[in-house]
């Protein structure tokens, strides 16, 4: 057996479940940037009729040397195109403050909970600020992040680094909010991590405030990894839901 054959045993006994759904920010070579809904390590991409009609503003902010460009997102078929892309150096942020409430069972009792999906894109390891209210930046050195909620550090959090064939791997922040991944393959990876904030508050609605008991913060990050083994091929995409 060869070497190279001993370390994709190692890597692929590694692979951990994915987690529930979250948005991320795709980019193709010459095309703006997309925001997906769905699961990415399960090649899952939400469709319209379907589950990605239940947002209700995706927006988005390029940033760059020049400064900062906000848009809303244009729902397509299969995701929310921005109007620009990000070149050598600049990221790209993306989020929906305004998700519909939803109310569901917890030991029996009625609870309204707020979902707040977010997502980053970055081109680069270069330091970054926290703009997100659960947000993961990178910290300047290759495959380490930082993890802020509410710009503050947050330790204890369990962070997954997915790949579209489904490989994943988790991690924990530490003290200081700091995570570190190996990134074994080429290609696109999405750092994800969510936190459920019981604090009940309320938020301005069309039909005026709308109270809740929770909020489900779920953020991602995805870049691209030059080097490495080859990548493992996605999987069939899966059937989006209704």
């Amino acid at each position: 057996m060869t070497k190279r054959s001993i370390a994709l045993i190692a890597l692929l006994v590694a692979v951990s479940p994915v987690q529930a759904h979250q948005i991320w920010i795709e980019q193709t070579d010459g095309q703006n940037a997309v925001v997906r809904f769905g699961e990415f390590g399960e090649n899952l991409r939400e469709a319209s009729p379907g589950l990605l009609d239940k947002f209700a503003k995706v927006t988005g902010t390029l940033v760059s040397a020049k400064g900062e460009q906000k848009s809303d997102a244009t729902k397509t078929a299969n995701g929310f195109t921005l109007p620009f892309s990000a070149a050598s150096g600049d990221g790209i942020l993306a989020e929906d403050a305004n998700y519909p409430l939803y109310v569901w069972k917890q030991q029996g009792k009625d609870v309204t909970n707020w979902f707040y999906p977010a997502a980053r894109y970055i081109t680069s390891f270069t330091a970054q600020q926290p703009k997100l209210v659960l947000d993961l930046v990178p910290t300047g050195e290759d495959g380490q992040f930082k993890l802020f909620f509410k710009d503050q550090p947050k330790a204890k959090t369990k962070v997954t680094l997915v790949t579209e064939s489904g490989w994943s791997k988790d991690a924990h922040t530490d003290e200081h909010g700091l995570v570190k991944f190996d990134m074994p393959w080429k290609g696109t990876y999405v750092v994800e991590v969510s936190f459920n904030d019981r604090s009940a508050g309320e938020r301005a609605g069309a039909g005026g405030a709308e109270k809740y008991d929770a909020v489900s913060y779920a953020t991602t990050v995805t870049f691209v990894n030059a080097k490495g083994l080859t990548p493992i091929p996605a999987g069939p995409p899966a059937t989006p839901g209704k």
